[in-house]
């Protein structure tokens, strides 16, 4: 291979190539593919897979139902605990969730494809436009969810389908949270993440208002006073920082940002790419920003991690992926310093590291990585203020099982919550659960008074 020329510029392929490098990673199953893959399914009755899913969906009877040809009946099923099941059948590591529990993998190696069962099923319901849900007798009591996020949706469906009305607060101009701004853009295409909104919204009792922000445009004390009920789905808005010389350099970018430019991006050809990459991160968002620097037309792009391939938080198959795509991952290396040339990047001087004595310790040998722009994918900080006296530990809000905080009528749920997994799925059911025992209490207090002999 020749020179590489430097400099970081967009239209580096031309529209087809776009449109290639960026279509649908896992396209839907036809019916018949679905009627076969659904074949596979032992039907176990106590079913692993229904156990590794964080929303306890009903696996083993939404798999009988597509192989019975009742696409929208499995939907339903699907519904009934995660709605947002579309997206989370899109995104969810499914490889380390349900489809790694799969009985099949013992003697074949091979699960049965749970993930795009669960995407046949839940976009048909979807593209018919069917409402599984009817709400309740309104209650008269109003519940504030801040966030417009996985988490906030969920609870906001699950209290507007018992009759409570529901006003979400988000400060970005789109709802969905990370499904619409966080996440690879091949995973999710044809602008799902706002349709599955409209789908989620359709229900009826829930306002979204936009642009409206905690801590600036309002503070946690001021909806306590006013709703019956707060429920707090804010996720992580803070970017770990380098904390290296060169971090502010020209070329230098946070991959959520990186991502989320992408994603909001109408063509995709408007978006700048270098042609030497250098991702910092072992999470799922350094694979994603990693092999989306890669379909952008960029010719070299090399994760760095600071630690071991069984240490990455990224699954093994989200890493295949990117090496598929061309994607250089190097491990046990730690930034040291971004090189400048001209007040450019130039390149990033990194220090190898080990284990020893149980720490991560560099080893004092370093070398250089050429590179005209580098994303760093270090990890995601909780950044609120307007929450007052709200317990906190390890900068992540408390709660019990319930999703209550020490807040009186405050619950919260999703990333933003001490032991947050940061995934789409797991704040699904946070939100739902906590949505449930926001109902409970407003319903034991709406109960009349039993008078006493």
């Amino acid at each position: 291979m020749g020179r590489l020329e430097t400099g970081i510029q967009a239209g580096r392929l031309s529209p087809a190539e776009y449109d290639k490098n960026f279509s649908d990673l896992h396209p839907r199953l036809d019916d018949h593919e679905a009627l076969v893959a659904s074949d596979r399914c032992y039907f176990c009755y106590d079913a692993p897979c229904m156990t590794a899913c964080p929303t306890s969906i009903d696996i083993p009877l939404f798999i009988r139902q597509i192989s019975t040809s009742n696409a929208l009946g499995a939907a339903h099923t699907i519904f009934d605990q995660n709605i947002l099941g579309g997206m989370c059948a899109r995104v969810c590591p499914t490889e380390t969730l349900c489809e790694q529990a799969c009985v099949r993998n013992t003697a074949e190696h091979r699960p049965v494809e749970i993930g795009r069962l669960q995407r046949y099923a839940t976009d048909i319901a979807m593209e018919k436009n069917k409402q599984f849900y009817q709400r309740a007798v309104p209650t008269g009591k109003t519940i504030a969810v801040i966030g417009a996020g996985p988490a906030g949706l969920a609870a906001a469906h699950r209290l507007a389908v018992k009759g409570h009305s529901v006003v979400i607060f988000d400060g970005r101009e789109k709802s969905g949270g990370l499904n619409e701004y966080g996440i690879a853009t091949y995973k999710s295409v044809d602008n799902f993440a706002q349709r599955e909104v409209d789908y989620v919204l359709s229900i009826g009792g829930i306002e979204v208002r936009h642009g409206q922000k905690l801590g600036r445009d309002f503070n946690l004390g001021d909806l306590a006073a006013k709703y019956d009920a707060v429920f707090l789905g804010i996720g992580l808005a803070g970017v770990n920082a380098l904390r290296t010389e060169g971090e502010t350099l020209d070329g230098v970018g946070d991959a959520v940002d990186f991502i989320a430019g992408l994603r909001q991006a109408k063509d995709k050809a408007d978006i700048a790419i270098g042609r030497r990459v250098v991702v910092l991160g072992g999470g799922m968002t350094a694979i994603d920003a990693a092999v989306q620097a890669k379909l952008l037309g960029a010719e070299e792009v090399t994760i760095c991690y600071r630690r071991g391939k069984e240490h990455m938080n990224a699954s093994e198959f989200e890493q295949d992926l990117a090496s598929s795509k061309g994607v250089i991952i190097r491990h046990w290396l730690a930034p040291k310093k971004i090189i400048a040339k001209d007040g450019h990047v130039a390149g990033i001087e990194v220090e190898y590291t080990e284990i020893a004595d149980g720490k991560l310790v560099g080893t004092g040998e370093t070398g250089v990585i050429a590179a005209d722009q580098i994303l760093k994918a270090i990890g995601q900080s909780f950044e609120a203020s307007g929450l007052g006296a709200l317990a906190m530990e390890n900068g992540r809000i408390v709660i019990d099982a319930e999703g209550r905080t020490s807040a009186h009528n405050v619950w919260a749920g999703g990333d933003c919550v001490l032991g947050g997994e940061d995934l789409t799925v797991s704040a699904v059911a946070q939100g739902r659960d906590a949505a449930e025992s926001i109902h409970r209490l407003l319903a034991a207090a709406a109960q009349p008074a039993v008078a006493v002999a």
